[in-house]
């Protein structure tokens, strides 16, 4: 693997990044006639980052809604609250496991389709709160993820904004630390928990330093596979595999498709 890609993926001016979005967020809710923004809190990095950007600026105008059930272990949601603590910003927690069994309960199993309900669960509470509080969602997919489909559609992949989707995971972690992000959360092993024991990386099978150089070349540099192989040292079919995640998730980036009219 190419170090040098790797800089350059992570040497980026994060303080003008962190003001850009702070701008943003500002900007959107006074477009939007909101009174606030609302995040889901998981106790893992990405979050992190959206809750330490947001306490800088709209603490007071912050609700992050913590939502564990049997997919997350007791110590995310333990660093969960140390984020509330941290940040100082609102917060509910709210346990999801009596809603999920409730659903399963009228349905087949299926420990895909039950993940995914989850994370679906977790967006019906987030827009019902960003309802009846007049707030905008928000959403923690970064680059990395959004590019490879690597979220459950109507899910963790619906927001209204999304802020750190411009950044890969390599850059999320270089900007937690600039934030001040607790260095155990950083170095944590990604989840979307979506079932126990759930680490991205091991259902992928490749570590975030290999997708996002195979991305940034292919996205950014706008290489071909061919050109990406010689320029990442990295084999071919790891860099199809990153290439065809991309491509077959296409529609999860899509507005809902509709036929053309003549």
């Amino acid at each position: 693997m190419n170090q040098d890609i790797i800089n350059e993926i992570k040497n980026q001016d994060y303080v003008s990044i962190t003001e850009t979005i702070e701008k943003f967020l500002s900007e959107q809710i006074e477009k939007q006639h909101a009174k606030g923004v609302i995040l889901g809190l998981s106790g893992g990095i990405d979050s992190a980052v959206l809750a330490y950007i947001c306490k800088r600026k709209l603490k007071e105008k912050t609700l992050a809604i913590i939502m564990p059930d049997t997919s997350i272990t007791p110590a995310e949601t333990e660093d969960a609250l140390k984020m509330i603590s941290l940040t100082g910003i609102e917060h509910k927690l709210i346990d999801i496991k009596p809603i999920v069994n409730e659903y399963t309960m009228y349905l087949e199993p299926n420990k895909k389709s039950r993940g995914n309900l989850r994370a679906r669960v977790r967006t019906n509470i987030l827009y019902y709160y960003a309802n009846s509080k007049n707030y905008l969602v928000l959403g923690s997919s970064d680059k990395s993820e959004h590019l490879i489909g690597y979220f459950t559609k109507f899910g963790d992949g619906a927001a209204d904004l999304t802020p750190i989707i411009s950044l890969y995971k390599l850059q999320i972690r270089e900007i937690a630390k600039y934030l001040g992000v607790p260095d155990n959360i950083i170095s944590k092993k990604s989840s979307p928990h979506l079932w126990e024991d759930h680490e991205a990386e091991e259902e992928l099978g490749v570590s975030y330093e290999v997708i996002d150089s195979i991305l940034y070349c292919l996205v950014e540099k706008k290489l071909s596979v061919d050109e990406t192989v010689k320029i990442t040292q990295i084999d071919n079919s790891t860099i199809e595999k990153i290439y065809e995640l991309n491509r077959n998730s296409e529609h999860k980036r899509l507005p809902a498709q509709k036929p053309d009219r003549e």
